[in-house]
């Protein structure tokens, strides 16, 4: 028996979605006001008010009133004020230390970063989002302790050769931005881990320079241009996370299983018919995801058993980025609908990783929804 290939328009599991949650927020509301209403949960709280008092030592009889707890008298409150102080201290001192080396910035206010900037080459990291930010300046040179460099949603077209100074970055995201290339001198950053170049729309290739960031474990180039596997990528050994999706694949090289330690490959949205017996060669393959109205071939061992593969197949209809409410119609930029489609997506894949048990036989089942 195989494993299950689990086939659904992306369009109706995201309307399920909705729907669910919606009945479950209102299951919650009801919880709680049958909860409110009910005598449990003045029981339960007198015990847990008994077991609060033995625990710090306090003589329970203190708050007893007629053989009953009094839990309006909350004489405790004020040692628990007292422990929640110290611990808001030391995490406000925590996070005062983690800020001396954090620069955050986020708003389209900004379409610059400030000069004080350069001034700071402690910082070791960088969140930069929303803004209308479209250089990175060539000073980044200098932040030689630079080890997260997070970047998304910005209005970036162009990342300076600098970058490549940078030997101690760990991670790089520069998502969602107007990038067409990536420079080559990225390929200096070696302890880099994670690479995240998705919905620029219009890369269509990486720096061979890229082969040798050896410590890659993720990279992310979907919804870009990419007719093909960047042969850089394939010649990262540590790979664990692939994520090509909504490209403008035809096929899979045949030597896609250089990617030994690869885990999960997400493909979907791309215009593969077939996909390459070289994929039985990952052993550590553990989540495939394709689209699947184009395919007409696959090898069926993907769905043994006896593999801890879970392929999942969504139809990849397009999803209609004009909808009317009350008359109104709202337009979607083609990056807003990319990032949705990855949010839904990673939440799906999230879903998916928690359930326990995996189905043992093969079915498709196929929806279509008339918006």
């Amino acid at each position: 028996m195989g494993h299950k290939v689990v086939v659904f328009d992306i369009s109706v599991v995201r309307a399920l979605w909705e729907t669910r949650v919606k009945k479950h927020k209102a299951w919650q509301k009801k919880e709680a006001e049958r909860l409110e209403k009910s005598a449990l949960e003045k029981i339960k709280e007198e015990w847990n008010f008994v077991a609060e008092c033995r625990r710090k030592g306090i003589p329970q009889a203190v708050y007893c009133k007629n053989g009953f707890v009094d839990t309006s008298v909350r004489l405790l409150e004020k040692i628990e004020r007292n422990s929640l102080t110290r611990q808001s201290l030391l995490s406000k001192e925590r996070d005062k230390r983690r800020s001396a080396f954090v620069f955050e910035l986020s708003g389209e206010q900004w379409t610059e970063l400030p000069d004080s900037l350069k001034e700071q080459t402690h910082l070791k990291e960088w969140h930069i989002s929303n803004t209308l930010i479209q250089i990175i300046p060539t000073y980044i040179e200098l932040f030689q302790a630079m080890r997260i460099l997070d970047l998304p949603k910005n209005q970036i077209s162009h990342l300076p050769a600098e970058i490549g100074c940078l030997k101690n970055l760990r991670e790089l995201n520069v998502s969602f931005n107007h990038l067409k290339s990536i420079p080559p001198e990225l390929g200096d950053c070696e302890n880099l881990e994670k690479l995240d170049c998705s919905g620029n729309l219009e890369l269509t290739e990486l720096p061979f320079e890229l082969s040798n960031l050896k410590q890659v474990t993720f990279v992310d180039i979907a919804a870009n241009k990419f007719a093909s596997v960047p042969i850089c990528v394939l010649r990262m050994s540590n790979l664990q996370w692939l994520d090509i999706s909504n490209n403008s694949l035809t096929d899979l090289p045949q030597d896609i299983d250089r990617l030994e330690e690869l885990q999960t490959f997400i493909l979907y949205k791309n215009k593969l018919t077939y996909l390459p017996y070289a994929l039985l060669n990952l052993k550590k393959l553990a989540l495939l995801v394709v689209s699947g109205d184009h395919l007409v071939e696959l090898p069926t061992a993907l769905c043994d058993s006896s593999t801890p593969l879970k392929f999942v197949s969504l139809m990849d209809n397009p999803i209609d980025n004009t909808q009317c409410e009350d008359g109104v119609e709202v337009m979607e930029s083609e990056q807003d609908r990319q990032h949705f489609d990855k949010e839904f997506l990673k939440a799906y894949i999230e879903d998916l990783k928690e359930r326990e048990s995996v189905p043992s036989y093969t079915t498709k089942v196929s929806f279509s929804l008339q918006l």
